[in-house]
């Protein structure tokens, strides 16, 4: 289905207001690839677009935007010890995350809550309390835009890094998502090694698949806004990774600093302390601001523009990387003219 004309202000959780040329609704891997067949897909520019969670649009969209709607959880294959299950690309990650919970399959409980949809999530490699998609993405289905062919991307293929996918680089917006594959376990072992899951848990009643996933709803709630009442996209920037060196010395300048080996040689700082050290938690400029609980979330007081959050974020990188020599990267992705 074509729309044109289209209103984005739901469809992007800053909540901002702006229109696309066109904007394309797929129901199904068949609707798209006769669309692509009967050579209907957009020219360019074209944008995907899922559950506009990890987008900040900063004009109107002057081209054709993609949006998968496409439905449906599946079990697939059960060998004993994993379940393989099939998810559509327009399903709402959480709603995924619950129904594995309620399945007693374990792999995706400490990433509840995250907004977004099941297509956007190998393409960013969402993650969050110690677990990365990545660790139980088994395969991605995706049509190529440009002649419709199918394709099935083994993990491997997929050039899973830290928030980052083939998808994001040399494949970015060449392929459509539409259905991805996960291997979930019958029986496993928690994460709880992560901020303060394990007490949050512990309060609970201890470590059970629903109790592990409350856990993290809480704990999200309790740190990041709801993007219903005040726009944000969540984390707007990546926790930087650094070699140990340069770790080191950052260290014994700021003792308190938290530093996260990654493996031999390198390390991941924390971009929420380094904001809030440099004294951002917290502040507002017009409406668009830095969040009072979380200095690694920008939010929308309201009224802001996608311009002006883009300018407060880069005085933001700005202030890190005069005090820190650390170079912020955005986890946002920023559509349009700035």
């Amino acid at each position: 289905m074509i729309y044109r004309n289209f209103p984005l202000k739901r469809y992007n959780s800053f909540g901002l207001d702006y229109k696309a040329d066109k904007f394309i609704i797929i129901k199904s891997v068949e609707e798209f690839v006769e669309l692509v067949g009967q050579k209907k897909a957009p020219g360019f520019p074209y944008f995907i677009l899922g559950g506009g969670s990890n987008v900040l649009f900063t004009s109107d969209y002057n081209g054709a935007i993609i949006h998968p709607e496409i439905a449906g959880i599946e079990m697939e294959k059960y060998d004993g010890e994993s379940v393989l299950v099939s998810a559509g690309a327009g399903i709402e990650w959480d709603r995924l995350v619950e129904w594995s919970v309620d399945k007693g399959l374990y792999g995706l409980e400490n990433l509840s809550h995250i907004p977004g949809s099941v297509g956007a999530a190998p393409v960013q490699n969402i993650g969050a309390y110690g677990k990365e998609a990545c660790e139980v993405i088994d395969r991605v289905v995706a049509v190529n835009i440009s002649n419709g062919l199918i394709r099935t991307f083994t993990n491997e293929e997929c050039g899973f890094d830290y928030r980052d996918s083939v998808f994001k680089r040399e494949l970015k917006n060449r392929y459509l998502i539409v259905k991805v594959f996960f291997r979930l376990s019958v029986n496993g072992d928690f994460n709880l090694n992560y901020g303060s899951l394990e007490r949050e848990v512990d309060r609970l009643g201890g470590a059970t698949l629903k109790n592990v996933r409350q856990a993290v709803i809480n704990i999200r709630n309790s740190k990041l806004p709801n993007p219903g009442i005040l726009g944000s996209a969540g984390s707007f920037f990546k926790n930087p990774v650094v070699d140990s060196c340069k770790a080191e010395l950052l260290k014994n300048r700021f003792p308190e600093m938290p530093v996260y080996e990654v493996n031999a040689g390198f390390a991941k700082l924390s971009a929420g302390w380094l904001i809030e050290r440099c004294g951002w938690k917290g502040k507002r400029h017009g409406d668009a601001g830095v969040h009072e609980k979380q200095a690694l979330v920008i939010v929308n007081y309201g009224k802001a523009t996608g311009r002006q959050i883009v300018e407060l974020s880069e005085n933001i990188k700005r202030s890190v990387l005069e005090t820190f020599g650390i170079e912020l990267e955005s986890e946002v992705e920023i559509v349009g003219s700035i």
